[in-house]
């Protein structure tokens, strides 16, 4: 009895050569054990990959959701507490970039390496970059109190705190909130040595000068300023005092008014920060708006304080309008940091900013709040008229594209949450999966609107809703290069719309008028229409407004030939619109036994007796 051969016999020893079937062969047993020892010893040398830190985690997930408010505040807690410093500085250099201007942000960066001496020239350059254009008092009494602490010794010391205070005052002095740092620099001024007359004359002159721009602004405690000012200058002359107290007492009155209704606006517009969890300073962040109720007065509280702000309730005179402007500046400076992610707060900024000849300001501040709201229509659609009163044609259009990315980019994940849910719903109930119809293109398909208002699905009529947003922006981009650039242009926006899978049954129409009424060409504009037809032959609206455009145009035998094509096709529920222009068109327009014609199968259609047409609706 012969043995098996051995499993792996060398070719050389055995005198065959061992050619294995297809599919069936080996490596000999030696190469295996090489490769296996080369796999293990590398195996050894590399180093094992390390597991992300959380800090690294979120700061992944805020770049994807960058308005998480409630993950920065994690990340800026993680990054205090690890106290690496070059960690600290990106958590908050990112932060300030989804939110910019933040005072209590800006506020717990500094205050980080406020207390370190090494760190003067960072302070001071972050200082620099905040303060140009902050309308926050908190952050301004935050640097004078830096300043003088600094500048608390030296022959100069002096007259450069007092450009600090100058400075504050200029940019912030308005401010309700400003009444200490009135206090803090009048004290300032008080304490001032002086050797000679001319030198205490000139300090007299220096606090009636403040006290006089402070009593007539409504800031919290100005009735203390005024008492204050009225001790002063009759400390020095009774009889001089009453001449500058009677001056200045109609004005100081209007503030304390004034105070009063700004208090009100205020108390509900600012109110108190949370404690702080830690001994940091606490750290407010705007949140992202889901528009109920309590969004919805908040901000028409913006809005009417914003209107009350720019009626100039403090009566500034037309000699004095930088102050008046100054102020409502601020204010609006103040609102898109706090209403960063309303945009209709970021336009009123944008209209007043324009309505006072700050073109370019105004502009900035659309971009920036395009930043915020990037799927605002009536910030993009305002920052692409400003750009095209400038003929900057091409930066139009690729504002235009961009909005209509983000919205699409919008429908599509709402399709795919809708659509997730729809799975969910028809796992949980048993036999809904075969009842759901196979999902289809939503521009091969009309749209969800086939379905009456009242019957459709919430969620199909808020992605049906979307999309005729979707609509709006192409309608939009039409106008602009048919207006801008003429017809060609507008044609080959509509050539990009048509292959656009969302792209409503609007934008045909649109683009159909337009070419009716600024190319004057009924064939164009019937073609297109016919071309919606095609894909929009179940929307009983788009039918309607083809219809009503052929009948406009006195083009009867195709709107005759229209009708009769789409009548059978609608079920009498939803025909009953198509049926009552038909037949006020017949009964107006048409002859008699044409009407009588139409009513009878209206009849036929509708044999319950209501008639659709009554005699005085003609």
């Amino acid at each position: 009895m012969s043995e098996a051969p051995a499993v792996g016999l060398d070719p050389e020893h055995s005198g065959e050569n061992p050619v294995a079937p297809e599919g069936d062969r080996t490596q000999p047993t030696e190469e295996i054990l090489n490769a296996l020892r080369q796999l293990n010893a590398q195996n050894l040398t590399q180093e094992p990959v390390q597991p992300r830190s959380e800090w690294d985690q979120l700061r992944a997930h805020l770049r994807e959701k960058p308005y998480d408010a409630d993950s920065w505040l994690k990340l800026v807690d993680i990054a205090e507490d690890s106290g690496d410093i070059e960690k600290i500085k990106e958590t908050y250099e990112a932060l300030l970039e989804a939110y910019p201007n933040t005072p209590s942000v800006q506020i717990a960066y500094l205050s980080h390496f406020l207390d370190n001496p090494d760190s003067h020239k960072y302070v001071e350059a972050l200082f620099k970059r905040f303060l140009n254009r902050s309308p926050f008092v908190e952050l301004w009494k935050l640097y004078l109190t830096y300043v003088r602490r600094r500048l608390n010794t030296g022959p100069n010391a002096r007259d450069a705190i007092r450009q600090s205070y100058e400075f504050a005052i200029n940019r912030v002095g308005q401010d309700k909130d400003s009444t200490e740092i009135w206090m803090d620099y009048i004290q300032f001024l008080k304490s001032a040595e002086t050797t000679t007359t001319w030198e205490e004359q000139q300090k007299m002159d220096a606090v009636r000068k403040a006290y006089h721009r402070a009593v007539q602004i409504p800031v919290e405690n100005v009735k203390k300023l005024w008492e204050e000012y009225q001790e002063f200058e009759n400390g020095l002359n009774k009889i001089t005092a009453k001449k500058f107290l009677s001056d200045l007492q109609e004005g100081h009155m209007q503030a304390r008014t004034v105070l009063t209704q700004l208090q009100e606006h205020l108390t509900v517009l600012f109110p108190p920060p949370p404690p702080s969890k830690s001994t940091r300073p606490p750290i407010w962040l705007p949140r992202q708006p889901t528009f109920n109720p309590g969004d919805k007065a908040l901000a028409g509280r913006w809005r009417m304080y914003l209107k009350w702000e720019e009626s100039n309730p403090l009566e500034v005179e037309e000699k004095d309008k930088t102050s008046l402007i100054a102020r409502i500046q601020s204010v609006y400076r103040k609102a898109v940091v706090r209403m960063r992610f309303f945009s209709e707060i970021w336009f009123m900024a944008y209209t007043w900013t324009n309505n006072i000849g700050r073109t370019d300001e105004g502009v900035a501040l659309l971009k920036a709040g395009i930043e915020a709201n990037p799927k605002s229509f009536v910030l993009n659609f305002a920052y692409a008229e400003a750009l095209e009163i400038q003929e900057n044609y091409e930066e139009v259009h690729a504002v235009f594209n961009k909005f209509l990315d983000v919205l699409r980019e919008d429908l599509e994940t709402l399709e795919q949450r809708l659509s997730l849910t729809n799975v969910a719903t028809s796992s949980a109930i048993p036999g809904a999966a075969d009842a759901t119809p196979p999902n289809s293109q939503p521009g091969s398909q009309g749209s969800s609107n086939s379905q009456t208002s009242d019957d459709k699905d919430p969620k199909s009529k808020e992605l049906a809703d979307r999309r005729s947003e979707y609509g709006i922006a192409w309608i939009v981009y039409m106008r602009f290069a048919q207006r801008a650039e003429g017809l060609k242009s507008k044609r080959a926006v509509f050539a990009r719309a048509r292959k656009d899978r969302w792209t409503p049954w609007e934008v045909y129409e649109a683009a159909a008028l337009m070419e009716y009424h600024c190319g004057k060409n009924v064939e164009i504009a019937s073609r297109i229409f016919e071309r919606g037809l095609e894909n929009f032959s179940d929307e009983v609206d788009f039918v309607m407004r083809y219809l009503g455009f052929l009948i406009s145009v006195n083009d009867d035998n195709n709107a005759r030939a229209l009708f009769e094509r789409v009548i059978g096709t609608f079920p009498a529920d939803r025909a009953r619109p198509l049926w009552e222009l038909w037949a006020r068109h017949e009964y107006q327009f048409g002859d008699l036994a044409a009407a009588q014609k139409t009513e009878k199968r209206m009849s036929e259609v509708y044999p319950n007796g209501e008639r659709l047409i009554q005699p005085l609706d003609l």
